[in-house]
């Protein structure tokens, strides 16, 4: 049991470690539309979080499975809506006095 959880936060830390290594990467370019592509990997992982949600059997992991896909969700509907706001500035037809 202890190295099970030893294991888990192994890898939670080393997740975490390489996506900041990998965003801090990225250009500032290339962050609007690299956004999309990461609401689709966020969408995996709230299904992930779906799946070991529904084969959980203790109390605690329910509870923890519970608090996982309320918080995956918030972050995916919170990606697509900062997509569609970002996306919006930059939409010619809604601009007033602009060029067409």
């Amino acid at each position: 049991m202890a190295a099970d959880l030893w294991t888990a936060l192994f890898i939670a830390i080393l997740a975490a470690f390489t996506g900041y290594e990998v965003i801090g990467r990225v250009p500032v370019l290339l962050h609007t539309p690299l956004m999309s592509g990461s609401n689709f990997i966020h969408g995996i992982v709230l299904v992930g979080g779906i799946v070991a949600l529904g084969i959980a059997t203790d109390p605690l992991e329910k509870a923890v499975g519970f608090v996982a896909v309320v918080m995956g969700a918030m972050n995916v509907t919170g990606g697509y809506v900062v997509t569609e706001r970002i996306l919006a500035m930059f939409d010619r037809s809604k601009r007033k006095g602009g060029a067409k």
